[in-house]
């Protein structure tokens, strides 16, 4: 019975299926464990992040970041108008981080950190989707899997970028629940700035979308979030301006086929077979037998998009532009644990009563932990100086210990000058005689280097010449007709040739 003051709807209740809702548990789970699943993630993430950073060299990508990001502001502007836009944000970001101290470990302690986040954003997304126990193993296995640690690892933006999309991803929650104009601002706050670090992760879009589609939201609902949306993307449209005119930074990329498809449901699942099988079944459990939802959102329709669309948009459209990066698709591996831990709840969650809850819970725990054992060797391989396709730190260390103070060096091809512009105290008072203007002062990635006569003529001045070129350019036909070894040829005996892991390194003497 409605007394005089009691609001009276005539809209007619909306139906929610008992298979998609569930009553909440009976005795809420505390501040405190839901505190614990989240920060034990993030501290073992941060600890396995942080156990080997130093890796003693640094590869191409890094090389790129350590050089640019020690330039002046005007000098990154200047470059960024004609190369890698893309990348501009993290490269103003790390001007600043190394302004602090220049070396390896700050390169990569901010993706440390961004790693760290991302495992407690996971854990945290479980944890208000289901329960604090499968927000804890979501956000254990995001931290076990090598994949993850890879690029916490890795001075780049990549661990960033996931970051900034586990954070928007659980604002979009937050948004759906309680559809509040600020919690959408604080959505389109977090698309936007996770975009502008790499316009790759606006295709959590297209899975956040069908988010919104699964949780069945009033119109309203999809308009405020169609609203958030494009007010993200707005920031972008300078950027995608000036980054589509630099498409060269993409060429190398190959059409992608069923191979490249397998290989990133390795890096998602495995790589061990072992761990890659159940892993596998328990994503497929949880995702043909969802979790009861506890809200108007469930884990399934948050998680199954996260992992799945940004991979197929991306797919589909390198079909027609080869864009198709296992890295670029870092951010949308955050659905993937949280399908397991789904998965393993939907397993073992049979066992309500209270005497079975902490046996279940440290069950988990222990599987992710068997996970992490079984692929040791993995996380091993990347703290090696042979985790990465390049080790300049060899190549600089030997023109330092073989060259002598003043000896001219030349670069073949020119961006073999990045191993100098990375570690350029192992070079100090050697002559780069090609080079007619710094890469700062050129605004380009390797400096601008004079024409070849003029090359020529600098060449034929010197006794001795150093040349440092590509690894595989000794049997290559390139090689051979590059100018610079052509005027070396004529005048010079090549007398000395050593070949490392990222360069091929040459003495030649005036015979």
């Amino acid at each position: 019975m409605h007394t005089a003051n009691s609001p009276v709807s005539n809209a007619p209740p909306r139906y929610v299926p008992d298979s998609d809702r569930t009553p909440p548990p009976a005795v809420p789970p505390s501040r405190l464990a839901t505190a614990g699943a989240v920060l034990a993630p993030a501290a073992v993430m941060l600890g396995i992040a942080l156990w080997g950073l130093n890796r003693g060299t640094m590869w191409r990508d890094e090389s790129a970041t350590f050089q640019i990001a020690r330039r002046s502001v005007p000098d990154i502007w200047r470059l960024l108008g004609e190369l890698d836009a893309v990348h501009g944000l993290y490269y103003l970001l790390m001007h600043a981080v190394l302004a602090v101290r220049a070396d390896e470990v700050m390169l990569r302690l901010p993706s440390a950190l961004g790693a760290a986040c991302s495992a407690g954003l996971v854990a945290a997304i479980g944890c208000r989707l289901a329960r604090p126990r499968v927000g804890l193993w979501a956000g254990l296995l995001y931290a076990a899997t090598p994949f993850t640690s890879f690029y916490a690892q890795e001075g780049r933006s990549y661990a960033l970028v996931a970051a900034g999309a586990a954070l928007a991803t659980w604002c979009l929650v937050s948004a759906v629940e309680h559809d509040s104009a600020g919690r959408w601002a604080g959505y389109a706050a977090a698309v936007a700035g996770t975009a502008l670090l790499h316009e790759f992760a606006l295709l959590m879009l297209v899975a956040h979308g069908a988010t919104v589609l699964a949780a069945r939201s009033r119109p309203g609902t999809w308009r405020r979030w169609a609203a958030a949306a494009g007010a993200a993307v707005v920031p972008l449209v300078p950027l995608a301006l000036v980054s589509s005119r630099q498409g060269g930074q993409t060429s190398w990329i190959q059409e992608p086929g069923v191979e490249e498809l397998r290989l990133l449901a390795l890096q998602f699942a495995g790589p061990d077979v072992r761990v890659l099988t159940v892993a596998a079944l328990l994503a497929g459990l949880a995702a043909l037998s969802p979790l009861r939802r506890t809200g108007r959102v469930g884990l399934t329709a948050v998680a199954l998009p996260l992992v799945a669309l940004p991979v197929a948009v991306l797919f589909a459209v390198s079909l027609v532009k080869p864009l198709f990066v296992d890295r670029y698709l870092l951010f949308a591996f955050a659905g993937f644990p949280l399908l397991v831990a789904a998965g393993l709840e939907r397993l073992l969650g049979t066992l309500r009563s209270a005497p079975w809850r902490p046996v279940v819970t440290a069950a988990g725990v222990v599987a992710v932990a068997a996970a992490f054992w079984c692929q040791l060797p993995f996380q091993e391989q990347e703290r090696g100086k042979n985790g990465r396709t390049d080790d300049l730190r060899e190549v600089a260390a030997y023109v330092a210990a073989q060259t002598r103070p003043n000896d001219a060096v030349l670069f073949v091809p020119s961006y073999q000058r990045h191993i100098f512009l990375t570690y350029d105290r192992e070079f100090a008072g050697r002559r780069d005689i090609a080079l007619k203007a710094g890469a700062a002062a050129s605004g380009t990635f390797y400096g601008q280097e004079f024409d070849a006569a003029r090359i020529g003529a600098r060449i034929g001045a010197e006794r001795r010449v150093w040349v440092v070129a590509w690894p595989s350019a000794w049997s290559e036909q390139w090689f051979d007709e590059d100018p610079k070894i052509i005027a070396l040829r004529r005048g010079f005996e090549l007398t000395r040739s050593t070949r490392l892991k990222s360069g091929l390194v040459q003495l030649y003497v005036r015979e």
